[in-house]
């Protein structure tokens, strides 16, 4: 469903101290948006509601963990309060870990999957109500390209996205007779706080590569496939070219992607 016009309509969006959160907050502000801002940093918060209000936008926030299920019901309270609908929820909230599976403790999985997976689900189970009050509603889901091609020394990491990925999907379809969408942003390393926020690196590389995405450029690529209507995107020229080495020649790509975990 195309939305060209995104003035005045309603977000709430997660994750938005940093990142592609914090950049979508700001595309979506100078569209004409009304914000509703949640994470775990009420400073950051603070400093990007103050930026997008003397860019004219409407801004409130709510200091957060979505991973606690007290704080979602708040959150939802929140929103239907100063919103009393929604036009578009936005999951940007994220966690990684890097090193080996067999060494790491039951903790790390649980903990990525809560923020990257229950949460989100959680959120936009909470959610449905009030976007099903909204106009021309939308889900957008940040993913990766990772739970598309999986990589070694980041398994848990992976598994959270690829169910991500998979409850998309599926979602869509569920929602479609609503007129709610679902849009799966899977983008590739980013150049953000990502990696020095993970919960765990037992490797030490340098993950984020020789030339990482920008929030920035994510965000605009976000606003330009919800204003087209597309399902899913998948950024940049090396992520597609890796997704498509893993679906038409699935060992040859296992073997070239085994080297990083050596």
């Amino acid at each position: 469903m195309k939305r060209p016009n995104l003035a005045q309509s309603r977000w709430l969006i997660t994750g938005a101290t940093s990142g592609i959160g914090r950049a979508v907050a700001l595309e979506l502000g100078k569209a004409g948006a009304k914000l509703l801002l949640t994470g775990r940093r009420q400073d950051r918060l603070e400093q990007l509601c103050e930026e997008l209000s003397l860019a004219g936008c409407e801004c409130s926030y709510m200091v957060g963990d979505i991973a606690d299920a007290a704080a979602r019901k708040g959150l939802m309270a929140a929103v239907s309060e100063r919103l009393q609908a929604l036009d578009g929820l936005v999951n940007c909230a994220g966690v990684g870990a890097m090193g080996p599976f067999e060494t790491a403790d039951e903790e790390r999985l649980r903990k990525i999957f809560e923020v990257n997976f229950f949460a989100a689900v959680e959120l936009i189970r909470a959610s449905l109500p009030l976007l099903r009050n909204g106009q021309r509603p939308i889900i957008v889901n940040i993913g990766s390209v990772l739970g598309h091609c999986a990589v070694p020394l980041k398994s848990e990491y992976c598994a959270s996205k690829f169910a991500l990925h998979g409850f998309s999907d599926a979602l869509r379809m569920e929602l479609r007779p609503q007129g709610i969408d679902v849009l799966l942003v899977s983008p590739s390393t980013t150049d953000s706080e990502f990696f020095d926020a993970a919960i765990e690196d037992r490797v030490q590389k340098n993950w984020k590569g020789h030339r990482p995405m920008s929030p920035q450029t994510v965000a605009r690529h976000t606003l330009r496939a919800i204003r087209t209507g597309r399902r899913e995107i998948i950024l940049s020229v090396g992520g597609k070219a890796l997704v498509w080495l893993d679906r038409l020649l699935p060992s040859l790509a296992s073997r070239i992607l085994s080297r990083l975990g050596r």
